[in-house]
């Protein structure tokens, strides 16, 4: 199957809208290389720059692994039609994501996977990220839990529902199911997604070993998360810094990305 590309993607997008463009194909690329993805599902996506009805999508069919700049669909967050590129818009993308980037200001970048950990404490009675280490502990205060799995998305409402849950938070943990990162850029989201998949991934090994798990003491708790939230400002931030590291990596491997 080839997929087709506007146009538009190649020859009219903004600066901005090109960028946005790039990071997004690198976070697939990423997701790739990480172990995040699965198969042709699931979903990265991305408001259109400067738009406030439109999102980036690749065409249903399209592995993470080919993911390019110019592979993406622009889709309307009101009626889940093609507005630019060519192809099929996966359902419960639309129903997922669109709902989350109307509702939430912060989810500009929505990133819903069934990455292997993470992944695997939804199954559980109790898949809460405990506080055993630090990096859980930096991470615990951005994750909401919905606690109800209701079957696939095939319903926009069912988006609707799940940005209720996620509030104010940036990490999803969905039952039964999977997760989703929402962030105010591709970095954000990004980054959210690979920390969540680390701790879930060493609090696994942790539960392997079938001895007791250490908690921290509140207090340690209560001032590491204080010390997270007050310590130094850069600018640009950590997830920026660490994104733009691994978009070295990919310039490096895999330069086509930003094609």
């Amino acid at each position: 199957m080839q997929f087709r590309v506007s146009p538009k993607t190649l020859s009219e997008c903004s600066a901005e809208e090109w960028q946005a463009r790039v990071d997004l194909a690198a976070a697939h690329r990423l997701a790739y290389m990480h172990g995040f993805h699965e198969g042709i599902f699931n979903h990265l996506t991305l408001v259109v720059p400067g738009r406030t009805d439109r999102y980036y999508q690749i065409p249903f069919g399209m592995h993470w692994s080919e993911v390019t700049a110019s592979s993406f669909m622009e889709v309307g967050l009101d009626d889940g039609e093609v507005k630019s590129g060519a192809g099929d818009v996966e359902r419960s993308c639309y129903c997922i994501h669109a709902p989350i980037h109307k509702a939430l200001p912060q989810a500009k970048a929505v990133f819903h996977t069934h990455m292997p950990y993470a992944s695997a404490l939804t199954r559980l009675e109790d898949p809460r990220i405990k506080e055993i280490g630090q990096t859980e502990v930096g991470l615990s205060g951005a994750i909401a839990y919905d606690d109800e799995y209701t079957g696939p998305a095939m319903d926009p409402a069912e988006g609707e529902r799940l940005a209720g849950v996620i509030g104010n938070k940036t990490v999803l943990f969905m039952a039964n199911h999977g997760v989703t990162t929402v962030g105010a850029t591709v970095a954000d989201a990004y980054d959210r997604l690979y920390y969540t998949e680390r701790v879930a991934q060493v609090q696994i090994y942790a539960m392997w070993t079938g001895q007791p798990l250490k908690k921290m003491p509140d207090a340690v708790v209560e001032k590491t998360k204080q010390e997270f939230s007050g310590g130094p400002r850069y600018n640009p931030g950590p997830s920026q810094r660490h994104f733009d590291a691994l978009k070295r990596i990919l310039d490096r491997k895999e330069p086509d990305y930003a094609s």
